[in-house]
């Protein structure tokens, strides 16, 4: 699957270009350490961040003020998914190379991007029933649920449920890239696989099972992580590890009680968009644990 970031990276590096450290000095000379105001082309700020391009994605449906913040609170989420799964991915990379330590980075990364995705939701806190009710009927069938960028968050961290993806059967890309992701491994297959290469003695039918159905916890696989847990010595990496996912289960937990409290406010137990049950529907997938054997594995230490 292409990542976002790269289908972007031609045009960057077609409009921005790079300068050297020297270069800059000589500027700085030039201008008495004042800021450059003039430019041969586009400001190169709005070259690499697209910032022009950011501000014209908001199409509102109506004329009240607070679906503004509505529809740019959505856009920020679906940025922070993107983030977040860039940085999962990276992960991946390093724990089928045995890099544990080099993990860490962008575990730590992603935990923070989820601390800025729980934090979108404070943008919402003003919206009332009456307040969404003003926007909420020229939404039609646009829902959360639908969010692709979601999915793909979810199928990394192991959440897998292939009727999920239905509903982008008419998008023949995001559909492919969807399927795709079913049939890769998630981290956390990834990670049952670094601890079988560590020597923890895991059943072959759990390392080789279909990745597109979602992982049952395992008794083995909790067991290793008590034999983790236990030593608590700096250079214990896997521990380290245990942690850093720990986190990034955490803050992923958050925001999926953040959505059930926002839906709390804004609808009750009303059905969801999309037609789904809403709140209960919200309610019960919270019972789906990311990363279970980490949780069940600290009853036992």
């Amino acid at each position: 699957m292409v990542d976002q970031t790269e289908r972007r990276a031609p045009n960057r590096r077609a409009t921005v270009q790079p300068v050297t450290p020297g270069q800059r000095a000589a500027q700085a000379e030039r201008t008495g350490g004042e800021p450059t105001l003039e430019f041969a082309d586009m400001v190169p700020y709005d070259a690499y961040v697209q910032a022009s391009a950011l501000h014209k994605m908001q199409h509102p449906l109506s004329s009240d003020p607070g679906e503004m913040s509505f529809l740019m609170v959505s856009q920020i989420m679906e940025l922070y998914f993107g983030l977040t799964c860039h940085e999962l991915r990276e992960t991946q990379r390093l724990i089928r190379a045995d890099q544990i330590w080099e993990a860490l980075a962008p575990l730590g990364r992603a935990k923070l991007h989820l601390e800025g995705l729980n934090a979108a939701w404070q943008g919402l806190r003003w919206m009332s029933p009456a307040d969404f009710n003003r926007f909420r009927n020229l939404l039609g069938e646009a829902s959360g649920f639908q969010s692709a960028m979601y999915r793909q968050l979810e199928f990394l961290l192991g959440l897998r449920d292939p009727t999920l993806i239905r509903p982008f059967r008419r998008q023949a890309e995001v559909h492919a890239e969807l399927s795709a992701a079913l049939a890769t491994p998630s981290l956390w297959d990834d990670v049952l696989a670094l601890l079988a290469r560590r020597g923890f003695d895991l059943p072959a039918d759990l390392l080789d099972r279909d990745v597109a159905v979602e992982h049952d916890p395992h008794p083995l696989v909790e067991a290793a992580w008590v034999r983790i847990y236990d030593d608590a010595s700096p250079d214990n990496h896997l521990r380290l590890l245990g942690e850093a996912l720990s986190a990034v289960a955490e803050e992923f937990g958050d925001w999926r009680w953040n959505h059930v409290k926002a839906v709390q406010r804004t609808m009750g137990a009303k059905v969801g968009s999309g037609g789904s049950a809403g709140l209960a529907w919200l309610q019960r997938s919270m019972a789906r644990v990311v990363f279970p054997e980490l949780w069940s594995a600290r009853t036992a230490m």
